[in-house]
């Protein structure tokens, strides 16, 4: 019998959703080396590799056989093939750009265990796709609004949520659409460098987010009385900021975000709160050109820097802090610690802190690849993200967990439902 590949499922699942690889045919105790390539939209290869050795019988199950030295990875890693995918090119992070065609996965099986490849044994291909069938994705442009709606199958109305991404602008809705398929009604909204929207980052009016919030506590698929939030990095003081001020909030998630207003000036109303001092002198430039930025921020504990705290005790909603305790983007574990302090100061409840050693800045969908650096659009240069793959990619599925079952706790009074199929 000649080697093949198995997959299940066999030929496309959702990319949150583990994959099962092995592979059959193989002579006895074989060592071969498997490979995975997947190309983002602009083309950018992404692969990682890895060392095994069949069975006695010629199988080899990822589930079940350790990866051996000398590959990508080591160990039992039955998804290691995927979250240990890096860029051939430098400093290059994976993005889904649009989320209605999938990700296309190659699979491919060398013999031996050399540093170039032996000969090709098997290869297959499968399709990594982000809206699960049903799912409704609408394009959203009232009054100033610039966002992208995804509705759930059947008649709902669903729990809703708005998602929020940090500095890189645009409208990323690979996150949204993903939590859609779970059974929440989610729209990702753009806040800058989108359209007619505001090309810099220079001030944010909290106006045009309350527009999105009353779009959805309006939408007729939308079950009230309130919504949920989710942000992350300075989308997650965006957040906190739109708890803090605006009605219709009943729970608030952030994925390594701050406390404290960010990177632009915030207005809202008769009020406007300045952005968080930064001195680029304590931003170390290592002998590779990469940046760590850990250090940048001013501490909003201290003198002016004070009045860059957002007043998070005016919220009238739950919080979930998110956070990856490898963070180089800024320290997420402070801001939530001091976060919660100042909730409890006030008579507020405790918010949940969920913390994840060796854990980076962008803890994303399961199985997205680790992005160590990548460039920085405030800094202009690459810049270190932390985290380390493995634990970062432990720390992805369970984050993913986490808000859902936050959200649904909090927006449906019940516990997490069932996982989602394709």
């Amino acid at each position: 019998m000649a080697p093949s590949i198995r997959l299940a499922p066999a030929a496309r699942s959702l990319f949150d959703e583990p994959l099962a690889i092995a592979v059959q045919g193989l002579g006895p105790r074989q060592q071969v080396t498997l490979r995975t390539s997947l190309r983002d939209e602009t083309g950018e290869l992404f692969q990682a590799s890895a060392r095994y050795q069949a069975g006695d019988d010629g199988q080899l199950d990822l589930a079940r056989c350790p990866a051996l030295p000398g590959g990508s990875f080591s160990g039992l890693e039955p998804m290691g093939l995927l979250w240990a995918l890096q860029p051939q090119k430098p400093f290059w992070r994976l993005v889904k750009r649009d989320v209605q065609s999938p990700f296309l996965l190659q699979l491919e099986v060398f013999d031996g265990h050399g540093e170039r490849p032996g000969q090709l044994l098997a290869q297959a291909q499968h399709e990594r796709a982000f809206l699960r069938d049903g799912v409704r994705r609408v394009p959203v442009r009232e009054g100033r609004i610039r966002a992208t709606l995804f509705l759930p199958p059947g008649d709902g109305p669903f729990p809703g949520i708005i998602d929020l991404y940090g500095t890189g602008g645009g409208l990323p809705e690979y996150r949204a659409c993903l939590l859609a398929n779970h059974g929440f009604a989610v729209l990702a909204l753009a806040f800058y460098s989108y359209e007619d929207l505001p090309k810099g980052m220079k001030e944010f009016h909290l106006e045009y987010f309350e527009e999105a919030v009353n779009y959805m506590l309006q939408h007729t698929q939308v079950k009230g009385p309130g919504i949920g939030l989710l942000g992350h990095s300075k989308g997650g003081d965006l957040c906190v900021s739109m708890a803090s001020f605006l009605k219709g909030i009943t729970a608030t998630a952030l994925i390594n975000g701050s406390v404290a207003n960010v990177g632009a000036v915030l207005h809202y109303k008769d009020i406007t709160i300045p952005p968080l001092g930064i001195n680029r002198k304590r931003v170390k430039v290592g002998k590779s050109g990469i940046a760590n930025i850990i250090d940048a921020l001013n501490n909003p504990l201290e003198g002016p820097d004070q009045q860059s705290f957002i007043p998070l005790e005016k919220a009238e909603c739950s919080f979930l802090f998110i956070v990856g305790q490898d963070d180089h983007n800024w320290k997420s574990e402070f801001f939530a610690v001091e976060g919660s302090k100042r909730l409890q100061a006030h008579g507020k409840a405790k918010p949940e802190i969920v913390c994840y050693p060796g854990a980076g800045h962008y803890i994303e969908p399961p199985f997205f690849p680790m992005c160590a650096a990548s460039m920085h659009l405030l800094f202009g240069k690459p810049v270190m993200w932390g985290g380390e793959p493995k634990a970062h990619c432990v720390a992805q599925i369970d984050a993913w967990r986490q808000i859902q079952a936050f959200f649904h706790k909090h927006l449906t009074g019940e516990p997490s439902g069932t996982p989602s199929k394709l």
